[in-house]
């Protein structure tokens, strides 16, 4: 039974990270803490997907400086987008070669990085999964994320909130979903998580899954890319919407959000109540246009201040603190966790929610 991480705010989170050394360790314990830790100096590889999202691009920068700052060597690469899994494969290996310490992954594919992650501790370098689980292996010391499963939770609600709001008279209401990428562990844990909120009203004929396609296999974006889901919806809206309304549609993130919401305009159709995710630029725009309906927002630069200060606690010979030791099953083992809380941003409340992030309050003025 999946267990709901303890709720913290980012600014909170990052701050309890750089106390772990005098409150981290649990009866269960942990891998990657070392009493000696390590020089001050050392190279601290970071390996990242493709820039295929904001988010991506803005970690890889923050990672540069914020260990830079630190007094770390910072390696920070990402796998090339034509050819990202043995690209970040090598790039893993290459750091374990250069004598990493610490080796922060943000997978490409979750399970085909096993046995360059086993290659770096056995070098000795604690590894920290950062936003993607890294599954089918003991050599995942920590994993550092959002609650992912809530935010697939806040999405399914959202969705909900955003179909009563915007069709008040209405029983029932058409919608359509999509995850995301099958190599993305991430994928199935948001899908799981609004599913668990949007099956039992699909159950009770509230919600209506016109094209049918309700399983997980059946509704993912492969690559995560734009593309694939546009091609996807162009479809889905011919073959079932001729003389049907679409009243809704469950988007695991904003990239994806924007094509649904450009294959429908394009298809000369009413715009369906979208759900988001990571706060992009252009998605902000469209929320506060009155376009997509929400997003979440996932401050990449309180997930990225947190990895930084786990290296800080492990450098300093301590157990760096984790909050969930029960959730983050990867198949072969429960992997110690830090989760920090994801928040629904909606047009209402996006002034609030961007108060601290200048660029993207800019848009709600």
């Amino acid at each position: 039974m999946r267990k709901i991480a303890l709720a913290t705010v980012a600014v909170a989170a990052t701050a309890a990270l750089a106390l772990g050394g005098c409150s981290s360790r649990t009866d269960e314990g942990t891998s990657g803490g070392t009493e000696e830790g390590f020089a001050a100096d050392s190279s601290i590889g970071v390996a990242l997907p493709d820039k295929t999202s904001e988010n991506w691009v803005l970690a890889g920068d923050l990672f540069t400086e914020g260990l830079e700052e630190a007094g770390f060597k910072a390696d920070v690469q990402y796998a090339p987008a034509n050819n990202t899994v043995p690209e970040q494969q090598n790039q893993i290996s290459s750091m374990v070669t250069n004598g990493a310490k610490v080796i922060i992954i943000g997978a490409k594919d979750s399970a085909q990085l096993s046995a360059q992650v086993e290659q770096a501790k056995q070098s000795g370098a604690v590894v920290i999964a950062y936003d993607r689980l890294i599954t089918n292996t003991e050599a995942v010391d920590y994993y550092l994320a959002f609650d992912n499963f809530k935010v697939g939770q806040l999405q399914g609600q959202a969705l909900l909130d955003g179909l009563a709001e915007k069709y008040p008279d209405a029983d029932t209401y058409n919608i359509e979903l999509f995850a995301g990428s099958p190599d993305d562990n991430n994928a199935k844990v948001f899908f799981d998580g609004a599913m668990e909120v949007l099956q039992p009203k699909i159950d009770d004929g509230t919600l209506n899954v016109v094209s049918g396609q309700t399983g997980f296999e059946q509704v993912v974006t492969q690559g995560w890319l734009a593309q694939n889901a546009q091609s996807r919806m162009d479809t889905v809206l011919a073959g079932n919407y001729t003389g049907t309304e679409l009243h809704g549609v469950l988007s695991p993130n904003d990239t994806l959000a924007r094509a649904i919401i450009e294959s429908t305009r394009a298809a000369g159709k009413p715009l369906p109540v979208v759900t988001g995710q990571d706060s992009e630029v252009e998605s902000v725009k469209s929320i506060v246009a009155g376009e997509q309906y929400m997003t979440i927002y996932k401050d990449t630069r309180a997930l990225v201040q947190a990895a930084i200060d786990m290296v800080k606690t492990l450098q300093a010979g301590d157990e760096p603190e984790v909050n969930d030791t029960e959730t983050y099953d990867n198949g072969v083992k429960v992997v110690p966790s830090f989760l920090l809380d994801p928040v629904v941003v909606t047009k209402e409340n996006a002034a609030d929610a961007y108060a601290d992030n200048d660029t993207l309050s800019a848009l709600t003025k």
